[in-house]
């Protein structure tokens, strides 16, 4: 006989579970659903946590294989989601669904972090930041680099990534950073790039290109706060290192 069902707030099915019944994989869901609920996120281990994302793209599907599997390629959480597509199409029983809930919880966590980001002035919360941009960058396979763009209040116009390199290389001019500031009206920025070593120690090259970038700003009257290096553990910043 199949379980008795309800609708929930958001109109979905639930078990409605009789005393000593065992549902199985809808019993298992929706005990998962209300420890999320009543407990909170962070009462989930990383493996509950991507199964309660496929839940909702796999709704017929033993999704807690899927996700060991996940995490035993990726490591972490952050790792799967992170993942590219192609890495994430070798995963057996995933399917495009699958990649398309993954992808969706990436882009909820990266417009939450945005959102704290644009709402206070960015040189008050260099924690805010820095876990913004570790969210958006740690994990990329090549070098990226971004430009912020910041109003006279230090709040965020624009975030931008103005460059894609290789793995430790990433194309960075600054005619085309001061071009873009006129442009936004911005009267100052900050430049970020991530090392996909993990070790975020500025090179040579990192530190010579920083310092063209603040000359041809400074010409325009645009200020220059800091160059902040995304890698393993804490950014590293050349003001708070004197490289500035």
């Amino acid at each position: 006989m199949s379980a008795k069902r309800g609708l929930d707030e958001a109109g979905g099915l639930f078990p409605i579970e009789a005393p000593g019944a065992s549902l199985g994989a809808d019993g298992h869901r929706a005990r998962m659903r209300r420890k999320l609920i009543e407990a909170g996120p962070a009462a989930l281990l990383d493996h509950e946590l991507i199964e309660m994302v496929l839940f909702l793209a796999l709704p017929r599907r033993d999704t807690k294989p899927i996700a060991k599997m996940l995490l035993i390629r990726f490591g972490s959480f952050a790792g799967a989601l992170s993942a590219t597509t192609a890495e994430l199409r070798a995963i057996e029983g995933l399917g495009e669904a699958g990649i398309a809930a993954l992808r969706t919880v990436q882009a909820a966590a990266l417009r939450l972090g945005e959102a704290v980001v644009k709402s206070q002035p960015l040189l008050g919360d260099s924690a805010s930041l820095a876990a913004y941009l570790t969210a958006a960058m740690a994990r990329e396979r090549t070098e990226h680099f971004r430009v912020l763009f910041l109003d006279v209040k230090l709040r965020l116009i624009a975030d931008e990534v103005m460059g894609r390199g290789t793995v430790d290389h990433t194309p960075a001019y600054p005619r085309e950073v001061v071009k873009r500031a006129l442009e936004l009206h911005a009267s100052s920025v900050i430049l970020a790039h991530n090392h996909p070593s993990g070790d975020p120690a500025p090179s040579q090259a990192d530190i010579a290109m920083t310092r063209d970038i603040k000359a041809a700003a400074a010409a325009l009257g645009i200020a220059l706060h800091d160059h902040l290096i995304v890698g393993r553990g804490a950014p590293f910043s050349m003001r708070a290192r004197g490289l500035l």
